[in-house]
């Protein structure tokens, strides 16, 4: 029994030890967006309670630079995904899992191996593509929004968790819609989809965060500052204020707010949802 706690107790001390360095570049991050123009922000060893406090990093970020033109612009382009990731998921997960056709089998390993292929693979064909269809921003704003949801607006592993979640929906709730006189289209959207709100939301979590932190390919397909999302307008930073990484950690930091937020607004669905998400036999 003692060997037991002792075992217990070494566990916790390399678990917390290991959530602390994970975390210290955050923690090292918002020391450094509130220390003062005096202090060294590259001391060694690192100062993480700053003596110089201030707020004046977070309001010379937000009022030099068009920040909340650049939040408008993530909020646009993340909302987008986010919803055509759940509508397209959903569509494409309900008859891999509750429909048999022909092929069934090839068609799901077929999208679930394109799991294996980097974005940066196909990244010079998916550009080429999005200057074919005019998806740029120097044709509008519209067109430049599209050009940057479109290529996320669907992935094997969003359909794979929706095909999960519609597996492990018993096969009794629908034969009884389908007595009651559903049609398929009602069958999938008032009967099947209120059922799988909690991996709905646990692909709204990982989707809104790939998108909000996206910087490569926006860093490509965009042209006006107009359009910059959040992670591009901070990494603008360094050109326009010398490397002022003081206000490089804030913009940093005001940037993940959002992120915090939507996770904590969906993390009574997370451990469901994942749970659901596991697979099934």
């Amino acid at each position: 029994m003692k060997s037991i706690k002792i075992k217990n107790i070494y566990t916790h001390i390399i678990l917390i030890t290991i959530s602390l360095l994970s975390i210290f570049p955050f923690i090292w991050l918002i020391s450094t967006s509130l220390k003062g123009n005096s202090e060294n922000i590259f001391a060694y060893p690192p100062q993480i309670i700053p003596s110089d406090f201030t707020w004046a990093n977070y309001s010379g970020v937000w009022n030099k630079v068009d920040f909340i033109g650049y939040f408008i612009n993530s909020m646009i382009v993340a909302g987008g995904t986010v919803i055509l990731n759940l509508i397209l998921s959903a569509m494409a997960g309900y008859p891999l899992a509750r429909m048999e056709f022909k092929g069934k089998k090839v068609t799901f390993f077929a999208v679930l191996s394109t799991i294996m292929i980097p974005f940066q693979a196909i990244m010079l064909p998916v550009y080429l593509i999005t200057l074919k269809l005019h998806l740029v921003d120097s044709i509008n704003n519209f067109m430049g929004f599209m050009g940057l949801i479109m290529p996320f607006a669907v992935n094997a592993f969003g359909i794979f968790l929706m095909r999960q979640a519609f597996l492990g929906i018993p096969k009794e709730m629908e034969e009884a819609a389908i007595v009651d006189g559903c049609n398929v289209w009602q069958l999938f959207w008032k009967v099947l989809m209120p059922m799988v709100k909690p991996s709905l939301a646990v692909l709204a979590i990982f989707t809104f965060i790939g998108s909000w932190g996206e910087f490569l390919w926006p860093s490509i397909v965009l042209t006006k500052e107009t359009m910059y999302t959040l992670p591009v307008g901070v990494n603008n930073l360094q050109g326009m204020f010398s490397s002022n990484w003081r206000f490089i950690a804030a913009g940093s930091i005001l940037a993940t707010i959002p992120i915090l937020i939507f996770f904590l607004a969906m993390q009574r669905y997370f451990i469901s949802g994942e749970n659901e998400g596991a697979v099934k036999g």
